[in-house]
């Protein structure tokens, strides 16, 4: 494996941080106090083809690689996480759902829109009662006349609200355990479905998260999406790779973090110096930028190996994201230290980038979770 980035890496890198820096910047804070996904800046992504990073040209997307998508998310996170959340999640969980298990048919009807940003997608997984216990939900699908009816609710569904495609999990037949889990796709409209109540959150505030309700809401049998009771199993191998995704999103946050931390260390002065003279502050701008080059090693590795086509990335995809979520905390709060009082205020960044990170620890995946994955991987 060569570490060096190519030139292609390096155009895009540049690409999406001159963006990032022009086009989202100047509104984060915006953004965040009005607790508002901005609809407005999805046609200026999808012109960049980040709302279809690795789709093949052939749906509309970009046909990048795993590294490229990393490098992608890395940057906008690096300026605004809930942008870069918004999309992570609309490409590697539904959008990803869909070109995974979806026939021919509901790749050109859904797939297609979701590439080229006209639509934006949702994936509901979680509900009230079964978080890290993904298996334990309680939406249910039954049959009726040609299509399947639902009843449930699904909890911090990101682009709840504001998603054009939904795809959820749902039990069609309880006695079969995990393999009586099915997903489905629904389309914004659908009679029957609805949108509840929206997150009040502590960061992340930009990027769209809600309840989803099903209330005898019915879809036709086509809107089965892979085969009937492989839900789940489907659904964990969407989050292995959705994980490479929240990985890179960790070690964006983590480089933002960072970088205004150092770059504040070099002008804040006490004792007639500035304190990144100061060996107290130094030492955690060093252990900082360690932790950074060996998550973004750690997710560059699992990138690596999805596009070598390496079948299972269980392991690698789960300790990229443990270390590089974990890590991205700890910047954020030297981040918050290195600043002082200034760290606690909204006038400058890092008050944000610690509010914004907890997530990166608890979607998809928690990091105890995620350890007894490890643990199973390297247990067989």
């Amino acid at each position: 494996m060569d570490f060096r980035a190519t030139e292609q890496h390096d155009i895009l890198r540049r690409t999406v941080r001159e963006f990032s820096e022009g086009e989202i910047r100047p509104h984060v804070m915006t953004w965040d106090e009005e607790q508002r996904f901005p609809s407005e800046l999805v046609p200026r992504l999808a012109a960049l083809g980040l709302m279809g990073i690795q789709i093949p040209e052939q749906y509309g997307g970009a046909g990048m690689s795993a590294v490229e998508y990393c490098i992608c998310i890395e940057e906008l996170a690096r300026v605004d996480p809930s942008v870069a959340l918004t999309v992570a999640a609309h490409n590697g969980l539904s959008t990803a759902h869909i070109f995974m298990f979806g026939t021919e048919a509901q790749k050109e009807r859904h797939l297609v829109p979701l590439a080229r940003g006209e639509h934006v997608g949702a994936w509901g997984l979680t509900e009230a009662s079964s978080g890290s216990d993904a298996g334990g939900l309680e939406t249910r699908a039954v049959r009726d006349a040609g299509g399947w009816v639902l009843n449930g609710s699904k909890a911090f569904t990101t682009h709840g609200r504001v998603g054009d495609v939904l795809v959820a999990m749902a039990i069609t037949d309880r006695s079969a355990g995990h393999h009586g889990i099915s997903a489905f796709i629904v389309e914004r409209g659908t009679p029957g479905l609805s949108a509840g109540r929206k997150e009040n959150k502590l960061g992340m505030r930009a990027s769209d998260t809600s309840e989803v309700v099903f209330a005898d809401c019915r879809i036709d049998e086509d809107h089965l999406l892979g085969r009937e009771g492989d839900g789940f199993v489907n659904a964990m191998q969407v989050l292995d790779a959705g994980r490479i995704g929240i990985a890179a999103l960790a070690v964006g946050l983590a480089q933002g973090a960072h970088e205004a931390a150092l770059r504040y260390a070099k002008e804040r002065r006490q004792f007639g110096k500035p304190i990144s003279s100061f060996q107290a502050i130094q030492w955690k701008l060093a252990d900082d930028a360690t932790a950074i080059d060996a998550a973004r090693l750690l997710t560059y590795r699992a990138a690596f190996l999805k596009d070598e086509g390496v079948a299972k990335t269980t392991r690698e995809s789960a300790m990229a994201k443990l270390f590089a979520s974990e890590a991205a905390v700890r910047a954020a709060e030297n981040g918050v230290q290195i600043h002082g009082g200034y760290g606690f205020v909204k006038d400058y960044p890092a008050e944000k980038f610690f509010r914004d990170v907890k997530l990166t620890t608890i979607g998809e995946g928690t990091s105890e979770i995620l350890r007894l994955v490890i643990a199973r991987e390297i247990l067989i």
